[in-house]
């Protein structure tokens, strides 16, 4: 199945993804919901989260992960920033757990500060249609999307290492 050339976005430059099969992935981290009106409330869980990056029991590398629901209202979404853990015993009582099944994904770079996520995450929304690949079936417990920090994300720059990984059909 072939796939078209990335659309642009007015503010940012999508670049053609890649596609990956995704591994089952246990996340540990502090999950909110955030209405529309709310979504600049998102870097504050971070923060919180911040101080217990590599000390969360099971946790494996330094990889963080902005997981994101639809919502039931299909308005809001539910977030959850957090961390890969080979099992859920230990982690701290205040965290959710999530397990994020094997899934097929279209991966896009992110190149732009942090802040600027919503941009490529609105220029994949007009990329998709007209791509060839179709939206996976996103649930409650079935994420549409996730944002991947690797270890060469700089926290105190916003820059470098972050990708968004949109759920596909296979």
């Amino acid at each position: 199945m072939g796939h078209t050339a990335a659309k642009q976005s007015p503010a940012i430059k999508l670049e053609p993804p890649r596609f990956e099969n995704g591994k089952p992935l246990l996340i540990a981290g502090l999950r909110n919901s955030y209405s529309p009106q709310a979504m600049s409330g998102i870097p504050a869980p971070w923060q919180t989260l911040a101080p217990h990056i590599g000390k969360i029991p099971a946790q494996i590398g330094r990889t963080a992960y902005g997981i994101c629901w639809l919502a039931a209202d299909n308005e809001s979404i539910e977030y959850l920033p957090g961390v890969e853990v080979s099992r859920f015993a230990g982690v701290p009582a205040d965290f959710t757990v999530a397990s994020i099944p094997a899934l097929r994904y279209a991966v896009f770079p992110h190149r732009a500060h942090a802040s600027k996520l919503y941009e490529t995450c609105d220029a994949i929304s007009k990329w998709l249609p007209d791509s060839g690949y179709q939206p996976a079936a996103a649930d409650a417990e079935t994420p549409a999307f996730f944002e991947r920090y690797s270890e060469e994300f700089d926290p105190h720059t916003g820059m470098g290492g972050i990708e968004v990984w949109a759920l596909i059909k296979p």
